[in-house]
């Protein structure tokens, strides 16, 4: 089954999974995919499912439909292909060929052990485990990670990241374990860790001297920072939201 990703600006707004053999885009409620815009025509576009394959077609629209950057008058859809009508884009997505990315979306995202400095990854764990109960009350600098009194018993509710800009955009990672390490090696590296009292992010390394994640804009400093329900995380370049089931 195909879907089609509808983003803005580099932000996913919704996904349409392809069971009908007809979908119409456009400005007007009647649509199958609305996309409420003046520079969007009422009747914009069609797609067609036969089988296995998917057509695309312009509605003579008054500012064109365009294919990775080509206007186009009917066009067949491979998996990959982005639809440009107006200011948004249409990922094309065909889920058996999502498959097998998904796994290099892992590889690419996903940091494996030995991949980076191990001193630095314990380090950046254990600056996130809670103080002793015995312990001095927290420096200023570590409120961010100490606030939050841990819940006794079961962990966390189960969150997730989803990719909001780059190639893998719309793509999703389930934050299962107690430590993921995620980003890019000599680029800029950081650790999400599960606890009983919620998520924590908190940099493990990175090319330039003061280069933190960001959290909803701004940096999150050496200190762990805990995530929050529909936060938006960027490491690495890459713009990911923060999602709690």
């Amino acid at each position: 089954m195909a879907r089609l990703i509808l983003s803005l600006d580099g932000q996913v707004m919704a996904e349409y999974n392809m069971t009908k053999e007809r979908y119409t885009v456009g400005r007007l409620p009647d649509n199958d995919v609305r996309i409420d815009n003046a520079a969007v025509s009422g009747h914009h576009g069609l797609i067609i499912n036969i089988l296995n394959d998917s057509f695309l077609e312009d509605l003579n629209s008054t500012n064109g439909t365009y294919v990775n950057g080509k206007l186009i008058k009917k066009h067949a859809l491979t998996h990959g292909d982005v639809i440009t009508i107006g200011h948004h884009h249409l990922r094309f997505v065909d889920s058996q060929v999502e498959s097998s990315e998904q796994d290099e979306f892992e590889r690419t995202l996903v940091i494996q052990p030995g991949q980076v400095n191990e001193a630095r990854l314990k380090a950046a764990a254990d600056s996130i485990a809670p103080p002793p109960a015995a312990a001095a009350p927290a420096p200023a600098a570590r409120v961010a990670a100490t606030a939050a009194p841990a819940e006794k018993g079961a962990p966390s509710r189960a969150a997730k990241l989803q990719v909001l800009s780059g190639q893998f955009a719309g793509r999703e990672l389930e934050l299962a374990k107690t430590l993921t390490t995620l980003g890019r090696p000599g680029v800029q590296v950081a650790a999400i860790s599960r606890r009983a009292d919620g998520y924590y992010v908190v940099h493990v390394e990175s090319s330039k001297p003061g280069d933190f994640p960001l959290v909803n804009g701004q940096p999150i400093g050496p200190q762990a920072r805990r995530l929050h329900d529909n936060d938006v995380v960027t490491l690495a370049g890459v713009k990911m939201g923060f999602f709690v089931a």
